[in-house]
């Protein structure tokens, strides 16, 4: 299928303020200095087989996620095996079966150490075998390599080495750590997502030296050379340092033009890089650590067991020893059969110590039965059974992927059954990042009928606390297509006269899909559709509304030469939503050129297309938090479109700009109740002195070369970014996984507590939360968050923490003084207030009010914070910690849970192959974050009925009956016969009857119990 790569004779860097601009020759910046500890890698471009000599040799791009290897495996397994106390024991004792003074032969204590653990070893060789194959798969993927005169051929990712040029396309994932030399655009721009990395949605866009910009073509490799000198592996994903040497010049070399390995080319048809880092010294797998060795509390505690036993055994043994020195002491020279006048060492009445210690340690083998070594193996045995049922499990199968839930290890299925907190990311976990068009405020008039999911979420549990009031038994919304008229809030659970006004809706995934067909654009509103919005009292207001909408971007339009569809590629899934929304409403944007936006207007008659000339864009940052662009239209206006947080535009807005203020803030306040993520739209007319002006005071700190670079550039956007005059506002629903509403209230209702620790917004993550039931209507939130205390003269940090410390206090505080005992509190605190508070003096103050309410979300966390925030969970609590994640960013929180869950659906499955860490940190994985449930549980009355509680039931019911067959076994007749033969070391059976026994028959019937 033919496209027009529109996209490819764009210069994008002419659009930016704030990204991809450096000095252009090197008289402005020179290159770094090179030298010393930590800065030793060099790397000869295009010229792999220089690092085949030893001093360049450089590790390969094989990535290994297993435990052991072949060299390995024995001595780390064996290691492993005997940290087990029983296991360790029957070790002791089979080394002293050796000697004269054990009362078996050697091989009956040898044979059933060596079954028990090789049986062990056994299950750890098969689960890392898995791992392994995994490894293969993401190892013998194929990437585009240059070979030689400017041919391009297929290569294993495993075979790549330092100095290969690499040519990456649309949407695949990088193989190593790269040096971008160019791209699809003229000036060597692309789109890089890096959610895999640091779980951030938006795009990152990267730019090439202008020195390699001619490299665009396969052919232009044939002579290319060149050297990097640079850093050395490290973990830092932010920083690089180092320069190229090229064409007899040096060229500094920065974050900007690094592609680093799993991350993803995205809105760019190829790009051509250098292969700097490979394998193991790649950045994100510098930031992987080893693999803990994670126990289940049931295995601990069959430890305490097994040294309870061993305690016993010691006093038996020192009981019957003791009673064999007492007996040869005092009588040993009555018995004339055992020659007392020739007596053995052992038998000499006249040393009885000799014959208490010898007997001693004949005793702690000969009642060795006590110790139940098949105990460890049926656990074994259980476990993988368990595993086996996990992975076979229909319900946690995944038919649109094809993909099954599978237990990458055993060791913990108990634990299941024990959690007692979930910590999970949100971008990929509990959202699909998929962003729906629904509702819109223009001119103070709110747009848009269909309900959210957190509106359908909210009537339905309106209706169920209703009706139970009543007594009357309600199981679902009646299930009525159309529009949704009314939306009421419950103020009271206890309130009688609360009346549900009839909601009409469509209450299916199947019954929303039909109704609009297009992806992105589930608005709902008769009265903007179709042209009728021509016939709205403020028809003006609409049409900069949404003239706004289809120009104030930044992104590309493909256009399907089959079908004549557009399709956008932008930084954000929200700019898409926007521009989908805008051309349902007869406002298509169809054309990017170098300087001008094209759209096809149809309103009022037959299409007519409309030229905007793109003058500047102000692009958006995370500081910012607003995009404008300035363009001129046909008529020659000059106009300055905005769109951002409404704070931000709120307080920008001029004197005749705020006619709509009162009800667009109302509306907004609407849409984030109902979970919906929100920007106000705003605009300002300019004259052409005033822009000249401002343009070239524009340019001047454009082209500045300095620290302040950026601070001048926003400075100077503010001064053009004033006086606005609001239109309206958008909102648009994030979709949530299929069923995690439904998920949650089942967690919630078994007495989990859910915390979610994401990247995103404050804002958007309690829209999240609501739409996904972590928030409730009705449940009372406590935010934590740093309070700017201006005219203090105390320390900034001291007061900050002091502050947060108050905060901290009162809210527990009023947690405790809460009379109503089924209130729920909701903690909400962002990446800023944590770093206070995960302090050692603070921390166990807000460990203790986090328990204390049904759900946490925190907001802006790093991965680092996510990790120390669930090793408080884990440390602080003494409870069992399950973290569910689908990215490398969760990394450090699955690693400190007690339990880790990787999510491996259709997005997830990309990302279970490529980021290694989560791979092997993760102990299961599941396609959908809502079997969880299934996982955890079934059912909505809090009884936990699935593969947790059975995992515990089963092995814990293993320990006591391992206890009774042990007491029972025909060795406990030995005590009676020692007795009656003055505790001498007699054997009433033969020495494999216990081989037989221990590690055969009670192995069986320990497993079919």
């Amino acid at each position: 299928m033919g496209r027009r790569r529109i996209r490819s004779r764009i210069r994008k860097s002419h659009f930016y303020t704030f990204k991809c601009l450096r000095p252009k020759t090197l008289e402005d910046q020179g290159p770094h200095i090179i030298n010393g500890p930590g800065y030793t890698r060099i790397v000869h471009c295009n010229q792999p087989h220089l690092h085949l000599a030893k001093v360049l040799r450089y590790t390969s791009n094989y990535v290994s996620t297993t435990r052991y290897n072949l060299i390995t495996f024995l001595p780390k397994c064996l290691y492993e095996q005997f940290h087990r106390v029983a296991n360790f024991y029957f070790l002791v004792a089979a080394i002293l079966s050796v000697f004269p003074l054990s009362p078996f032969n050697k091989w009956s204590m040898i044979a059933p150490l060596i079954f028990v653990v090789g049986l062990s070893m056994g299950k750890e060789a098969l689960e890392d075998w898995r791992r392994f194959m995994q490894d293969v798969k993401v190892n013998s993927r194929k990437a585009t390599v240059h070979r030689g005169d400017g041919d391009f051929g297929r290569r294993k990712w495993k075979k790549l080495r330092v100095g290969d040029v690499v040519k990456v396309e649309k949407d695949q994932f990088f193989p190593a750590d790269l040096l971008l030399l160019s791209s699809s655009y003229e000036d060597g721009i692309c789109y890089v997502e890096t959610m895999n990395l640091d779980g951030e949605t938006n795009l990152k866009v990267k730019r090439c030296l202008d020195v390699t910009l001619p490299l665009e073509r396969d052919d232009t490799f044939q002579s290319f050379s060149g050297t990097i000198k640079c850093e050395d592996p490290n973990p830092n994903l932010y920083t690089f340092v180092g320069n190229l040497e090229y064409d007899g010049q040096v060229y500094p070399l920065d974050p900007s033009q690094i592609l680093l390995r799993d991350s993803k080319l995205r809105n760019t048809s190829y790009v051509y890089g250098v292969v700097v880092f490979t394998g193991h010294d790649t950045k994100v797998m510098q930031n992987s650590t080893k693999s803990p060795s994670k126990r289940s509390r049931i295995e601990k505690r069959m430890d305490y067991i097994i040294y309870t036993l061993f305690a016993l055994l010691v006093l038996v043994s020192f009981i019957s020893s003791l009673g064999f020195a007492v007996m040869t002491k005092m009588h040993m020279g009555d018995w004339w059969y055992l020659r007392p006048d020739k007596p053995e060492r052992l038998t000499n009445p006249r040393n009885p110590f000799h014959a208490w210690v010898v007997h001693l340690i004949t005793a702690v083998l000969l009642y060795g039965y006590l110790i139940p070594i098949s105990l460890y193996v049926s656990i074994e045995l259980v476990k993988v059974l368990q595993a086996t049922f996990i992975n076979q499990d229909l319900q946690m199968y995944d038919s649109e992927s094809g993909t099954p839930a599978q237990a990458r290890t055993s060791n913990l299925n108990e634990e299941l059954g024990q959690v007692d907190t979930i910590l999970s990311d949100k971008t990929g976990t509990l959202t699909c990042n998929q962003m729906d068009f629904l509702k819109c405020s223009i001119a103070g008039t709110s747009y848009g009928v269909r309900a959210s999911e957190v509106e359908l979420a909210a009537a339905k549990q309106m209706a169920i606390d209703l009706d139970e009031e009543q007594g009357e038994e309600v199981t679902h919304l009646p299930r009525t297509r159309g529009r949704m008229h009314g939306y009421a809030k419950m103020p009271s659970k206890t309130s009688s006269d609360i009346e549900l006004e009839t909601v009409i809706t469509a209450t299916d995934e199947g019954d929303q899909t039909q109704s609009t067909g297009i992806k992105g654009f589930s608005f709902e509103d008769q009265r903007l559709m179709g042209g009728n919005w021509l016939n709205e009292p403020n028809s003006d207001d609409i049409l900069m509304f949404l003239r706004i909408l289809a120009v104030c971007h930044t992104a590309i339009p493909e256009v399907d030469e089959d079908t004549g569809k557009c399709t956008y590629e932008a930084e954000s899934p929200d700019e898409v939503a926007f521009l989908v929304a805008a051309g349902e409403f007869g406002f298509e944007f169809t054309k990017r050129t170098q300087s001008s936006v094209f759209i096809s207007e149809r309103h009022s008659g037959q299409p007519v297309e409309r030229e905007y000339k793109v003058l500047n864009v102000l692009d958006f940052t995370s500081k910012r938090k607003r995009m404008s662009v300035i363009v001129r239209d046909e008529k020659g206006q000059i106009l300055l479109l905005c769109k951002g947080a409404d704070s931000i535009i709120f307080e920008r807005l001029s004197k005749n700009g705020k006619n709509y203020l009162e009800a667009t803030s109302k509306h907004l306040n609407g849409y984030g109740e109902a979970g919906l993520r929100t920007l106000a739209l705003s605009y300002r007319k300019l004259d052409e002195t005033e822009y000249s002006i401002w343009n070239s005071e524009f340019h001047k700190a454009k082209t500045s070369v300095g620290a302040d670079r950026d601070e001048m550039l926003e400075k100077v956007s503010d001064m053009m970014e004033k006086e606005l005059i609001l239109v309206g506002a958008t909102a648009v629903e994030d979709k949530l996984q299929k069923g995690v509403p439904q998920c949650i209230d089942k967690l919630a209702q078994a007495g989990l507590k859910i915390w979610v620790l994401t990247g995103d917004k404050m804002e958007t993550a309690i829209n999240i939360g609501y739409a996904c039931s972590l928030l409730r209507q009705g449940m009372k939130q406590i935010y934590i968050a740093l309070r700017n205390e201006e005219g203090s003269s105390q320390d900034p940090e001291a007061a900050a923490r002091e502050n947060i410390l108050m905060q901290i206090i009162n809210a527990s505080q009023m947690i405790k003084l809460e009379k109503d005992p089924h209130a729920a509190f909701a903690l909400i605190i962002d990446g800023k207030t944590l770093t206070y508070a995960l302090e050692d003096d603070i921390k166990y103050q807000f460990l203790a009010l986090a328990v204390d309410c049904a759900s946490v979300i925190c907001c802006r966390v790093s991965p680092k914070q996510k990790a120390l925030v669930t090793r408080l969970a884990k440390e602080g609590t003494g409870k069992t910690t399950l973290a569910i994640g689908d990215g490398a960013n969760d990394v450090g929180m699955i690693q400190e849970a007690d339990i880790g869950v990787g999510i491996s659906g259709v997005e997830g499955m990309q990302v279970i192959k490529f980021v290694f860490n989560v791979m092997r940190l993760s102990h299961w994985s599941i396609s959908d974050c809502t079997y969880i449930s299934h996982f955890l549980f079934a059912g909505c009355n809090g009884k936990r009925l699935l593969h947790s509680p059975i995992s515990v039931s089963r092995e814990t019911t293993c320990c006591p009956w391992a206890l009774v067959l042990q007491k029972n076994s025909p060795d406990d007749l030995l005590l009676l016969l020692q007795e009656h033969n003055i505790w001498s070391d007699s054997l009433l059976l033969r020495g494999f009857h216990r081989v037989f026994w221990s590690s055969h028959i009670q192995r069986l019937l320990l497993v079919a119990v």
